[in-house]
């Protein structure tokens, strides 16, 4: 019988490694293309944060994506190699075949031929598989890519507008330096050297206060808006009258007298300069009238009271009240307690009240009043009034508390502590004036501040003369009050009435779990 003729087997043979070379070539094309693709997105402007962001944070995304590339040609690679392994076989296998007859052997052959084919075709469909592994493989991680560079692309978006709130607080910063720059320069043509390093070490105490949280920082509040906007023409008669460097103090009295609002702003239309206008309330209806005669009687003011420069507290304090109560009231003062006190100011309105026959004269509180929006002065609360600590010094010793209890109007003895305070304040005049309540019940002395908006937590680092609560328990329910001494940060120092039933000095711990809170009189 003929030969077998093996040609389908051939034919299938060659077809089978055709197609595996060609899946390693679409591996390749595929790997070419992807790589394209993601460096597609890389193209952006080079400059931009976009790209910036898109170039680190995709690198990681490339690697991944060559690691799986090489590994799929690697699978086509080993395929082909089989193929052509089992190619060598199959040859040598050939001519053994066709050496065999079909006689006797049909079926055999027949199996024969039939597991050969098989044999090749499930190795072609393993090239198959990993082809198309490979090819799912190469589609994924052309996906995570993309991904990966559209999460880049919003993360520089968010650099970029982060980067944009930057830019705006350091121009900010800038202006504001520029700002204190022109200050400086215009305080060293008007007044020298010397102001100008006086007022420098204001300013770099103010920013401690500020960054580090010093006690006295809550008592200044900058001035409005409306102020503000007056600065220029403020400036301009500052520099006429000769107080460039009092500019700051002349807006501070404008934001007690008007906020900056209405047509008289400086409430000058009763003073003396006013030579245009009625002299009575709101008289002036002119903004730039109202500050040039507002600054001629500041400036008056400041001249009678002999002040040195903005820091010259004791003065400006005098003069201040000068410029409320008019009147002769800053000789008077100087000639009576050598300049300005609590008591003295209190004792001057009762005076011109009774004189004129009116209910009230002034503002008893002038002072403290302006010098809240005034800051060079708003650390000054406190400090260097020690008026009512020095009159609770002189008690320390007092046994029973009689002298205490009796003024206050208590018919036998009662717990003191808060009728010593009381009695404190009312020698230093405080409490004629308003500065500070009389109260015999602690609760009452601490519902007062927290009503005037002067109330501080333990946590606070008080100054001479403020009023300290505790709570022994610690159980909410206040219980006993004193007079701060002093406070060297760590510790303060006080002066309590019937501590034990007596006049004594205590200390204690800064934040102490027995400290209450602190009353804050605007001496």
């Amino acid at each position: 019988m003929a030969d077998i003729k093996l040609r389908e087997v051939k034919k299938g043979t060659i077809k089978t490694l055709d197609r595996v070379a060609v899946g390693a070539e679409k591996i390749k094309n595929v790997q070419t293309k992807t790589r394209e693709f993601s460096q597609g997105y890389e193209r952006n402007d080079s400059n931009s944060p976009h790209t910036y962001a898109s170039d680190n944070i995709s690198k990681g995304s490339k690697a991944m994506l060559d690691k799986v590339a090489g590994k799929a040609e690697l699978i086509g690679r080993k395929s082909m190699a089989e193929t052509k392994k089992n190619l060598i076989k199959m040859r040598k296998k050939k001519t053994e075949i066709q050496n065999i007859t079909v006689k006797g052997n049909g079926f055999y052959e027949s199996s024969r031929k039939i597991k050969t084919a098989g044999s090749y075709a499930k190795r072609k469909g393993a090239a198959v598989s990993s082809f198309r592994q490979s090819k799912v493989a190469k589609e994924r991680a052309r996906k995570n890519a993309i991904k990966s560079v559209r999460n880049a692309k919003k993360k520089g978006s968010g650099v970029v507008k982060t980067g944009r709130k930057t830019v705006k607080g350091i121009a900010k910063a800038v202006k504001g330096a520029v700002s204190t720059i022109k200050v400086l320069v215009s305080a060293l043509m008007a007044m020298g050297w010397i102001a100008v390093i006086i007022i420098v070490i204001c300013c770099l105490f103010g920013a401690a206060f500020y960054f580090f949280g010093d006690s006295s920082s809550a008592n200044y509040t900058p001035v409005s808006a409306e102020v503000e906007s007056y600065t220029p023409v403020i400036s301009k008669y500052a520099k006429e009258y000769g107080i460039s460097e009092y500019t700051d103090l002349i807006k501070a009295v404008m934001m007690q007298e008007s906020g900056g609002r209405g047509k008289d702003p400086m409430q000058a239309s009763e003073c003396g300069y006013n030579e245009k206008y009625p002299k009575k309330p709101n008289g002036i209806t002119d903004p730039d009238y109202s500050i040039s005669c507002g600054v001629q009687n500041i400036a008056a003011c400041l001249k009678e009271a002999k002040c040195k420069n903005p820091l010259d507290m004791d003065r400006i304090r005098l003069a201040l009240q000068g410029y409320n109560y008019g009147n002769g009231y800053i000789s008077w003062a100087i000639k009576k307690d050598g300049g300005y006190t609590v008591a003295n100011a209190s004792a001057f309105s009762d005076e011109q009240a009774k004189k004129h026959g009116w209910k009230s004269y002034g503002d008893k509180q002038y002072v403290s009043h302006v010098l809240r929006y005034y800051p060079y002065g708003s650390y000054n609360y406190g400090i260097g009034n020690t008026v009512i600590v020095g009159i609770a010094k002189k008690q320390v010793g007092n046994v029973g508390g009689e002298k205490f209890w009796r003024w206050y109007g208590f018919k036998s003895h009662v717990h003191w502590c808060a009728c010593f305070v009381s009695w404190c304040a009312e020698q230093g005049g405080y409490i004629k004036s308003g500065t500070m309540p009389k109260f015999a019940l602690v609760s009452d002395g601490i519902s007062w501040f927290k009503g005037k908006g002067q109330w501080q937590k333990r946590s606070y680092k008080p100054a001479p003369g403020d009023i300290i609560f505790f709570d022994w328990g610690n159980d909410g329910m206040p219980d006993h009050v004193g007079i701060v001494e002093r406070c060297d940060g760590k510790t303060v120092y006080t002066i309590e009435g019937n501590s034990s039933d007596k006049c004594k000095q205590n200390s204690y711990s800064v934040g102490s779990r027995v400290i209450y809170g602190y009353g804050i009189p605007k001496f």
